[in-house]
């Protein structure tokens, strides 16, 4: 499927200050000379910034990877998990419609994106708020039907769950990811068989769910200040400080060789 920039383009991108020092942290992780690896992530970060990925956004990542322009922009059409056009600036819902999701209701929940939010995927409410599209599988078959919002799923839906959602979404207010049916994770539906002596033996929410209420980032744009910048493969001391781009970064093995031969000639 040919892919293509939007139309309209935005003057100009730039990152955070939070999303910056975010994203020369993760260009760290690899080698010198090597820091086009990153472009995966900062492109992601981007979108998660801006809530899509515009020609100005690709151009301005490419140049902190050093990389040209066209490698660039081979990445961000290839991958389909890149929105090249603006999506809602609310939510994007992606509705799976793989195997799972759809025995179990997909084509329900496509319905209620058609009437709440428009006629076509990819295509914006009236107010601006919403945009949606079916994906291929999301990996949450056994919460069949779910959906992906940001980095969130929203799991056991029902036409009726899903149409509370975007109400809830459209009046400002940020809804609990998870089953909407109450599941825990992806137990079995229904009441507990096994483990039976364990029961009641857990917290609120399950992991992924719980980091979700407490960072409160479910539909926000991503300017970085949402958690402290963490970035734990420096502990070494190999590598430049958080937010720096120094040139005391890991070496390939190829790499590693050479400086000790250059270290090696330096001293006969």
């Amino acid at each position: 499927m040919l892919r293509r920039l939007h139309h309209e383009q935005p003057a100009a991108f730039e990152f955070t200050p939070a999303n910056l020092a975010w994203a020369e942290a993760q260009i760290t992780k690899y080698p010198v000379g090597r820091q086009a690896s990153a472009i995966i992530p900062l492109l992601f970060r981007a979108q998660e910034q801006e809530g899509w990925l515009s020609k100005p956004a690709i151009e301005y990542v490419a140049d902190m990877l050093g990389m040209p322009y066209i490698r660039a922009l081979e990445v961000a059409t290839f991958y389909f998990m890149f929105q090249l056009a603006p999506v809602g600036s609310v939510a994007h819902i992606q509705v799976c419609g793989t195997t799972s999701c759809m025995i179990c209701g997909a084509e329900d929940l496509i319905r209620v994106c058609k009437e709440k939010i428009a006629p076509h995927a990819f295509e914006l409410s009236k107010d601006g708020k919403f945009s949606w599209e079916e994906v291929e599988c999301l990996g949450a078959c056994a919460n069949a039907p779910m959906a992906a919002i940001g980095k969130d799923y929203y799991e056991d839906l029902s036409e009726e769950s899903l149409a509370k959602l975007i109400d809830t979404m459209a009046a400002g207010q940020t809804p609990r990811p998870g089953s909407q049916t109450g599941r825990f994770s992806s137990e079995r539906a229904g009441e507990q068989v096994a483990l039976l002596d364990s029961k009641g033996e857990r917290e609120e929410f399950n992991a992924t769910v719980g980091l979700a209420v407490a960072i409160g980032d479910t539909i926000k744009r991503i300017d970085g200040t949402e958690v402290a910048l963490r970035a734990p493969w420096q502990m070494s001391g190999q590598r430049a400080p958080i937010g720096m781009m120094g040139t005391e970064r890991p070496k390939s093995a190829v790499q590693q060789v050479a400086a000790e031969k250059a270290a090696k000639a330096a001293t006969e």
